[in-house]
């Protein structure tokens, strides 16, 4: 007999499965988690000679394919030739053809970041003057559409499926070993694996078209399925399904051999399971990280296992969490207190390693205070905390009530137990009564009544069978009686209730921030997204520093570059002010700002000129430091006008260094 969900409950449920609908459809497309940081030549830009390349710079490194960078003409005509190529650190070019016609031009990019989100854009630039063009200067569409919301949707499951299958499977084997019997604890873990499956499945096949065409017709081409084989993602996602084979052999062992085991066979039983169970569920945490932000910035090293102990623990409190929600509403077999503050403790345990691990990602993909309100990376995270805060608020709730239940639970044992000696004693007289009634019998007064009496035998032996049958019938109906009774005196206990409803309140929240995490993963960090509006605003203000420098009267001159040394701390966005920017002496200052626009102090800056069409320079200049963040040089002797490059070369540590440089017409 179990019981149904109440009308109360089932409308939760719907409510909790409608905001998660409107979170992921609200998702959109995969932001960008690779951004644009430069190019050459820079967007907007008119130059005098054709370039004989298009050059791109990513914030990270970026797959690409014999499509990902193309260049068209003012009439939508290709002018690029030959396969892209990675020509240093995560710049990508692409060469052109000879002799390019005045006009303007769209360069097109899709690539594929290094943490699996595919990544379009594009942009114009002039040679000569501008002009009509019939090319749209927008980006291809990628992980939209039919295609980008099933793979949401395929992302979601397979986290949903690891914490259940994860998750139910700890709370059977380290704190209620017998839920391994209980039938609805089984259908939640092995619901649990399928999830995670077919969804590994579905996203394995939608990968080749989400990060290309986004056709649904794409879907089954061997070819792309081929090409997903051979990168990461592709790689994690095999991996996945080869360590879900083992994890079946895992489930069926636990809900099977275990629960018929004796004491000490199933004691042994457990440790390997217990060995076992952790290795596999770290290796299929792995194929996240592995393949996601983790592998990928800044300590990658450290940040892989940290994402492992991160989904483990949400693993192991969440999906205990619908483990004991299913055992309180759906079991037959009660629960016993022990249980549940064995679970208590686990789960304190992963909250302890959440946040630890949480507050490490979190500085790892912001950065700074301010991405939390200017990123939309960081306005998500702010209310993933927000949400686990209030699923914490109510876990001490249940932790109140799972106290309640242990004092309730004890008198219980002892009521239990005195039924059960009741029985017992009441069963003993019966059986001294029919032994009784055995062994008396009628005497015997000749041999006429011998036939009577085998015909009486003969009755009295039909009887007996009728009436061990009846006997049998009674006892199941007893036994299903006394186990309705005692579900609903354990359904009546207000203790027990007010678990199961904070128990409830507890999945429902979780529910919504399983939904939120999901759309996180696909979110551009905020560290990337202030790098790009630092690059945005280099860009711009170059443009704006080239129009100046070509105008003798236009004065002052201000060139802006971002650098990455590839250390620790080592980005950042170097200005260098040259007045009058004139043919004779000048007045240089060099700024050295973090992404987020604080100034900061490096070892090291040093400057070049170079005038590459008369073969003059470099001409070395080291500015004095005056404050921090702030070089200066006096009397900067420019020996002519023309087309100068200016090259700053930053160090950060003993080891780190790059060099930046940027053209501008001088005097």
């Amino acid at each position: 007999m179990t019981q149904t969900i109440t009308p109360r409950v089932r409308t939760l449920m719907l409510l909790i499965l409608a905001v998660t609908g409107m979170l992921l459809a609200g998702a959109g497309p995969a932001s960008a988690h690779a951004a644009l940081t430069g190019s050459d030549p820079a967007q907007g830009v008119v130059v005098d000679k054709a370039p004989t390349q298009v050059s791109l710079t990513f914030s990270e490194q970026v797959a690409l394919s014999d499509a990902s960078l193309r260049v068209l003409d003012p009439k939508g005509a290709r002018v690029d030739t030959g396969k892209p190529t990675n020509v240093s650190g995560t710049t990508y070019a692409v060469p052109l053809h000879s002799g390019l016609a005045d006009g303007t031009y769209t360069v097109t990019y899709q690539v594929v970041s290094a943490d699996s989100h595919p990544v379009a854009g594009a942009y114009t630039f002039s040679v000569g003057a501008p002009s009509q063009t019939t090319v749209t200067a927008v980006g291809q569409e990628v992980g939209g559409g039919v295609v980008g919301w099933l793979y949401g949707l395929g992302r979601y499951l397979s986290y949903a499926g690891f914490i259940v299958l994860v998750g139910g499977a700890t709370f059977v084997l380290a704190c209620w070993q017998r839920g391994s019997g209980a039938r609805p604890v089984q259908r939640l873990v092995v619901s649990g694996w399928l999830s995670l499956t077919v969804a590994t499945l579905l996203l394995l096949l939608l990968r080749g078209s989400y990060t290309s065409s986004g056709k649904v017709s794409d879907v089954f081409d061997l070819t792309l399925l081929g090409q997903v084989l051979q990168t990461k993602t592709g790689a994690a996602l095999v991996s996945r399904l080869l360590l879900l084979a083992a994890a079946a052999l895992f489930v069926a062992v636990l809900f099977g051999a275990y629960d018929k085991r004796e004491d000490q066979e199933k004691r042994d039983l457990t440790f390997g399971l217990a060995i076992g169970g952790a290795v596999v569920s770290a290796g299929l945490a792995a194929t996240w990280a592995m393949a996601e932000h983790a592998s990928t910035g800044l300590q990658a090293g450290i940040a892989m296992p940290v994402d492992v102990i991160h989904l483990l623990a949400v693993a192991a409190w969440l999906g205990g969490l619908c483990a004991l929600l299913v055992a309180l509403y759906r079991s037959d077999t009660p629960i016993e207190a022990s249980a549940v503050h064995r679970f208590s403790r686990l789960a304190f345990g992963s909250v302890v390693a959440l946040v630890a691990t949480g507050v490490y990602q979190s500085w790892r993909q912001l950065g700074s205070w301010s991405a939390f309100t200017d990123t939309r990376y960081g306005q998500l995270l702010l209310a993933k905390i927000a949400l686990v805060a209030v699923l914490v608020g109510i876990a001490f709730f249940s932790r109140r009530w799972t106290g309640r239940l242990a004092e309730t639970a004890t008198g219980a044992k002892v009521t239990t137990e005195s039924e059960a000696a009741a029985s017992k004693a009441t069963a003993s007289k019966t059986g001294a009564s029919k032994a009784t009634a055995s062994k008396t019998g009628a005497p015997k007064t000749g041999a006429p009544k011998v036939t009577a009496s085998k015909t009486t035998a003969s009755k009295a032996g039909g009887s007996e069978v009728a009436g061990s049958a009846r006997a049998a019938q009674l006892a199941r109906q007893r036994v299903a009686v006394d186990t309705a009774r005692q579900k609903r005196q354990r359904d009546a206990d207000p203790d027990r209730f007010g678990l199961r409803r904070s128990v409830l309140a507890e999945a429902a929240v979780a529910v919504v921030l399983l939904a939120v995490t999901t759309v996180l993963t696909q979110t551009e960090p905020g560290r990337t997204e202030e790098d790009a509006k630092a690059a945005k605003a280099s860009a711009s203000s170059s443009q704006s520093s080239s129009a100046s420098g070509s105008d003798p009267s236009a004065g002052a001159l201000t060139l802006t570059m971002p650098f990455d040394t590839g250390g620790k701390d080592g980005k950042g966005v170097l200005s260098v002010d040259l007045d009058p920017a004139r043919v004779g002496g000048n007045e240089m200052h060099v700024y050295v700002q973090r992404p987020n626009g604080r100034a900061f102090d490096v070892p090291e800056v040093k400057v070049a000129f170079t005038l590459t069409a008369k073969k003059i320079g470099p001409l070395p200049v080291v500015p004095d430091h005056i404050t921090t963040g702030h070089w200066s040089a006096n009397g900067v002797q420019i020996p002519m006008a023309g087309d100068w490059k200016v090259a700053v070369t930053v160090r950060t540590s003993d080891i780190d260094q790059v060099t930046v440089s940027k053209n501008a017409q001088i005097g």
